[in-house]
């Protein structure tokens, strides 16, 4: 989905009164990095252009809030988007209107469209989620597979040519996504929950860069926190530390 990155210096162009410093409310950083974004709250490993052929997570569908106004949140895993026109992804999405929530899960080869699921792959709040997206060098595509592990289906894409992906970061990542030029207001999910710490399932959230198999915040990646906020500098929704190298939660703070 398309990404509304602003890296912090640019933000504070943008924003001055934003220069103050963030509310005490939120999560602690890591060092590697810190971006702000419209639409983006996670992490995003940052590296040279075809570096990334790999990346993983493992979740929890959140429980969202129902709410009476449209809403939506996706969460997902993917290559590039960053700093780059393209996004290879997969994840989940729920959307909320007149009182109810509504799952489902999808992937995109950005720009093109988003395909989802059959309605027959049901997704419950609760689900364990098991995703990743791979580069395959010998044909020059991307594949996506995402499992619910909880009702014990698979979704995988075909392998695509992604026409000028860089393969220049790998996310994690809570969205707000785009309707048209628009963007939605963010379904109050409450937290989401990232990586082993709290799936139980190892080797996720993990990266191939370079040839290099290793935790999202590895000493030899490029780790960068995302916080979104909304047009006014307020903030939407953070993540919080990285725990273990591996796992992290994201919390909800306003709809924007």
């Amino acid at each position: 989905m398309k990404n509304y990155i602003i890296i912090a210096l640019t933000l504070l162009t943008l924003f001055p009164a934003f220069v103050t410093p963030l509310q005490p409310t939120m999560p602690p950083r890591v060092a590697a990095g810190e971006a702000y974004a419209l639409n983006w709250a996670g992490y995003a490993d940052v590296v040279h252009s075809g570096s990334v052929t790999y990346v993983n997570a493992s979740w929890i569908v959140p429980s969202v809030s129902p709410s009476q106004g449209l809403k939506f949140v996706a969460i997902w895993v993917g290559i590039d988007g960053f700093n780059d026109s393209t996004v290879e992804q997969t994840g989940i999405l729920a959307e909320t209107y007149g009182g109810k929530v509504y799952y489902s899960a999808w992937y995109e080869f950005y720009p093109a469209a988003s395909v989802s699921a059959p309605s027959s792959d049901v997704v419950k709040a609760g689900d364990l989620i098991v995703a990743w997206v791979q580069y395959n060098p010998g044909s020059n595509t991307f594949t996506t597979v995402l499992r619910d592990v909880t009702e014990g289906w698979t979704f995988s894409s075909p392998a695509t040519s992604v026409p000028n992906a860089y393969r220049s970061s790998a996310e994690w990542i809570v969205e707000r996504p785009a309707i048209g030029n628009s963007l939605t207001q963010l379904a109050n999910f409450n937290t989401a929950y990232f990586g082993p710490q709290f799936t139980g399932m190892l080797k996720t959230d993990y990266a191939i860069i370079n040839g290099n198999l290793g935790p999202m915040n590895s000493s030899v990646f490029n780790l960068t926190s995302i916080t979104m906020v909304n047009m006014k500098g307020q903030i939407l929704a953070a993540p919080s530390t990285v725990y273990h190298k591996t796992s992290f939660y994201v919390t909800w703070y306003a709809s924007g």
